[in-house]
């Protein structure tokens, strides 16, 4: 009998009917709970969450900058300010087109190259909801334009603000240094949370130096916004701390009286208190405008300044490498005496040359016919050099070095701003490490009257004078004098002079011996810068000194007027006054100036003349 055959299995088909049924009500059962879940965990559990981000979809903090504290010299002259000004930024992320904005505002208002890329590397460091500037400093048409046009460009504003501002300009730009953008590298360096709402910081000078008291604090204060995001009220609030008022110790009519002594000169001029180590004038020339580094120099300018031959961005004061020439020859005699390898009595036999033994290289005298018989005073103060030749080799290189490091030379006096370099202390040991080569007594000669590798900087050079008249004591060089409450005025912070060596002379009589040699540079009959201290009203005490640039072969004769300008010699000069009580000490360095007693000694005159009585230039001797 054939097998029965069926078509339709309903047992079967309710079968599977039921479990498609039963998988796909638990699948649907499933997904219900999960999203009852996740309701309850967005609804309950993160709650709080969630309500603060909404609330910060509503309110916001911003940060208020803090005001940066002014800068003020010793007589209250204000060197750095704060004017108020007006700067075009863009909020990126309610833009939706930069690159078009960017078009649409050049036709506008006038937007330099240099703004864009400014522009443009701030938008990669900051986050979209900041704020970045694209202009500084906008003109009042600029301001009106803009305002006008305010609602074809969401996401831009006109902002107003305080721009840094230095009047002097290039009077004390080596000084004041000046503010600019903070880079990346700065930010990863800085307290972010204290720079939020700032966009500048100390770059050189004080302004670099004395950054934690001049930024202040920063504040906030928290808005309600509507969704375009302008702020409808302001729910709280807390002020910012304004920096400190900065107060140097300069003297600003000394500084500017020294700026105009080197006007249409390249050189340095730094005088000092002998007495507590504040800076009373510096100057480098020529200088530079700090004001367009604040917000970003263009690039064309930056190159020209920094191609310039005059290197005008070069802080000669503390950077400037210079051979000290005869001003050194001070510091040998107190050697000299020290060492007990003469006494001023003692005469050295001087024919215009001084040669080694053996040898028939003749070291020549800056005076032809020589100075015949001549002790210590009148070594230093008709400035000898065959006298100077003979006492270094009579020394050796060793002492010379040791004696000069006494006074730091070779070394930085760590003053209060940075960028200072440090001179050169020549020996033996230096010589071997630096060329692998050895010494020679020649060179020792050399060094003698401060040249050869000896080199110094002015800063160093003026505080290694002010140990002269200090008998001994090297005072800390230093621009601050104290830092006030911005809105007290009380003094918060303030300088303690610092001492930070002493050179110990066997017998203190040395010191005198050593100023009245100086003295009678100034006031000496046969002194190498008499005419300075011709008709004086005090003492001063001083050393004239002549660098050579380029080295003048045994058989020629050094023609200034046959010399190209950059190769003529260096001129310098170092002075303190008055004798008996020293209140200021000097160095003055005028690059291819030719000899210091005509080209750096009469300056002199003038700082001390005004400084020491309140004369003027056209009063002074």
């Amino acid at each position: 009998m054939p097998p029965e055959f069926h078509l339709k299995d309903p047992g079967y088909e309710y079968r599977l009917i039921s479990r498609r049924i039963y998988f796909a009500g638990m699948l649907m059962f499933l997904l219900g709970l999960l999203i009852v879940v996740r309701v309850f965990f967005l609804q309950v559990v993160m709650h709080d969450h969630f309500t603060t981000l909404s609330q910060h979809n509503r309110v916001k903090i911003q940060p208020i900058a803090p005001i940066r504290g002014l800068i003020f010299s010793n007589d209250g002259v204000l060197l750095a300010n704060n004017r108020p000004s007006f700067s075009l930024e863009v909020i990126p992320e309610q833009v939706d087109d930069i690159e078009q904005t960017i078009d649409r505002l050049s036709g506008l208002i006038e937007l330099d190259n240099s703004d864009i890329e400014r522009f443009r590397k701030q938008l990669k460091r900051k986050h979209r909801f900041v704020s970045v500037p694209l202009k500084f400093n906008l003109s009042d048409d600029d301001v009106a334009i803009l305002s006008v046009n305010r609602h074809l460009f969401p996401g831009v504003d006109v902002v107003a603000g305080l721009n840094r501002y230095y009047p002097l300009a290039e009077k004390l730009a080596h000084v004041s240094g000046y503010v600019g953008m903070i880079d990346e590298d700065e930010l990863e360096l800085l307290d972010t949370s204290n720079y939020k709402g700032t966009s500048h910081i100390g770059k050189l000078g004080v302004e670099q130096a004395y950054e934690n008291l001049l930024h202040g604090s920063v504040g906030y204060r928290q808005v309600e916004v509507n969704a375009t995001g302008r702020i409808i009220r302001l729910l709280d609030r807390t002020a910012p701390v304004s920096g400190k008022n900065i107060y140097l110790t300069l003297d600003v009519s000394l500084q500017n009286l020294a700026v105009k002594a080197l006007d249409g000169k390249r050189g340095a001029i730094v005088a000092i208190d002998p007495r507590d180590g504040g800076i009373l004038a510096m100057v480098s020339a020529p200088g530079y405008d700090p004001n367009p580094f604040v917000n970003g120099i263009d690039s064309a300018s930056y190159k020209k300044l920094l191609n310039s031959s005059d290197s005008p961005l070069l802080n000669r004061a503390l950077q400037g490498k210079y051979p000290p020439g005869s001003t050194i020859k001070p510091f040998f005699a107190f050697a000299a005496l020290d060492y007990g390898l003469r006494t001023n009595l003692d005469e050295t036999w001087c024919q215009g040359w001084y040669s080694l033994k053996g040898s028939t290289h003749r070291y020549r005298d800056w005076k032809k016919t020589g100075h015949g018989h001549t002790n210590l005073e009148n070594a230093v103060a008709q400035s000898c050099d065959v006298y100077f030749y003979a006492l270094a080799h009579e020394m050796g290189i060793e002492r010379v070095h040791e004696v000069l490091a006494k006074f730091g030379f070779g070394e930085r006096t760590n003053i209060d701003i940075v960028g200072e370099a440090a001179g050169l202390n020549p020996s033996r040991e230096w010589k071997r490490r630096a060329y692998g080569q050895a010494w020679y007594p020649g060179e020792t000669l050399i060094v003698g009257i401060g040249q050869g590798s000896s080199l110094v900087t002015p800063v160093h050079l003026a505080v290694a004078t002010a140990a002269i008249a200090n008998r001994g004591k090297l005072v800390r060089p230093h621009l601050f004098a104290n830092a006030r409450d911005s809105i007290t005025n009380e003094v918060v912070d303030e300088f303690k002079p610092e001492i930070y060596g002493r050179v110990e002379a066997s017998d203190q009589s040395h010191w005198q011996t050593v100023i009245d040699s100086m003295t009678e540079v100034t006031h000496g009959q046969r002194g190498t810068a008499r005419r300075v201290g011709k008709g004086a009203a005090y003492m001063m005490a001083g050393k004239t000194g002549t660098a050579q640039v380029i080295a003048i072969a045994q058989d020629e004769e050094y023609d200034a007027e046959e010399v190209r300008e950059e190769f003529r010699d260096h001129a310098l000069f170092i002075a303190f006054a008055p004798v008996e009580n020293p209140r200021i000490a000097l160095v003055i360095v005028v690059e291819n100036g030719g000899s210091g007693s005509s080209g750096a000694a009469p300056i002199a005159r003038v700082l001390f003349d005004h400084h020491l009585q309140g004369i003027n230039e056209a009063e002074s001797g």
